[in-house]
């Protein structure tokens, strides 16, 4: 089981604006060819793009971007408390924003009806768990908040940026024949086996919150005017899908990130939309 216990220090929230450096991830399920922003895959199968700061991976967010030719495997990732009763500083959060999907692409969430532990055991071993699990289709646009506790796999054919916080802690449940460590124990004990509730954001539109706390929030943004008051107080990740986002000397596009610091104000060309992000609830 990976994890992150970096001694590192992340930086202060008083720091300039910062770019963060993406760092290509080596996946079973990925693809040889991705967009050009994150430089020449030299053939390899790259499924996620990690965005660190040069000096530390100790932040308390993490943004990757993520691309599937394969579904990923049936996991699940602990809480909080879960993590730290086994050592780990955090657990694992996350959320989903689609870019690009292909005709049927779907993503597992949760299952189609509650099991027991010993079932979800079971369906885990004999592989029926594929056939368990809610496969709901996707297009671009689309927000999914994925808590603790719920099951889940990525589709083929999926291009999306995710938002989570920062702990490389996963339990795989079930990885089609795969030759890679299952984790059945912590997994079963972490996992809820029960449906989706979490209300999806379908084409979600400029301005939009697409997720407000516990541990982190996300908004979709078009111009200053569509980024709360209180998130402008914080240290914000900010993601451009669309268009240049400026801060300070530092400026992006898609494909890239900034880490700014609280107040720091942003400028956005025309047309442009970011994904912003900061601790907490808003």
């Amino acid at each position: 089981m990976p994890n992150n216990t970096s001694a590192a220090t992340a930086p202060s929230e008083d720091h300039g604006p910062l770019r963060l450096n993406p760092h290509q991830v080596e996946k079973p399920w990925g693809r040889t060819e991705i967009p050009s922003v994150f430089g020449s895959t030299n053939g390899k199968r790259i499924g996620e793009i990690w965005f660190e700061h040069p000096e530390a991976r100790e932040l308390p967010l993490l943004v990757k971007y993520i691309f599937t030719s394969e579904k990923l495997s049936i996991q699940v990732h602990p809480s909080d408390d879960q993590a730290r009763a086994r050592g780990l500083p955090r657990g694992k959060s996350e959320c989903w924003y689609i870019l690009d999907a292909d005709p049927g692409a779907t993503l597992g969430l949760g299952l189609t009806r509650s099991v027991s532990s010993e079932e979800l055991r079971q369906a885990a071993i004999d592989g029926s768990i594929e056939n368990l699990m809610d496969w709901k289709p996707v297009t671009a646009g689309d927000f999914f908040f994925v808590p603790p506790g719920t099951v889940h796999a990525i589709g083929a054919g999926i291009s999306l940026l995710e938002f989570q916080q920062n702990a490389d802690v996963t339990y795989r449940l079930y990885d089609y024949g795969r030759p890679r460590e299952l984790h059945l124990e912590d997994g079963i004990a972490a996992s809820r086996p029960q449906p989706y509730f979490a209300k999806a954001t379908r084409n979600s539109a400029d301005g939009a919150v697409l997720l407000d706390g516990p541990n982190f929030s996300l908004v979709r943004a078009d111009g200053p005017h569509s980024i709360p008051s209180s998130m402008m107080r914080r240290r914000r990740w900010v993601m451009p899908v669309n268009g240049k986002i400026t801060a300070g000397s530092e400026r992006a596009g898609p494909g890239e990130c900034l880490l700014i610091c609280p107040d720091k104000a942003l400028e956005f060309s025309s047309n442009s939309v970011a994904l912003i992000g900061c601790e907490g609830p808003l």
